[in-house]
């Protein structure tokens, strides 16, 4: 990813909880012009990669689910990501 991706992490800004809130509002938004008001939300996972000062890089998941629930699930969002990656060529 470039620094001209809108999703790059930008340097001025100040609070990590807006730009998550940002993040989630806007997926809330998404499932909403996608599926109108009929729909309910199931199992959430999330994965926020986590910049430190001095380059270190973590990944936080947390899931509310069993583990092998949450496997499946993150196997599923891999396999809708490929099919994305080949269509987009």
């Amino acid at each position: 990813m470039g620094s001209e991706d809108p999703r790059e992490p930008d340097a001025e800004e100040p609070d990590p909880r807006t730009r998550l809130m940002q993040e989630v509002a806007e997926e809330m938004d998404q499932i909403e012009a996608d599926f109108g008001d009929d729909y309910q939300i199931g199992r959430v996972i999330t994965v926020v990669e986590v910049l430190r000062p001095g380059g270190d890089v973590n990944l936080r998941v947390r899931a509310g689910q069993l583990p092998w629930v949450t496997l499946g699930m993150l196997r599923s969002a891999e396999k809708i990501l490929e099919r994305q990656i080949m269509g987009s060529d």
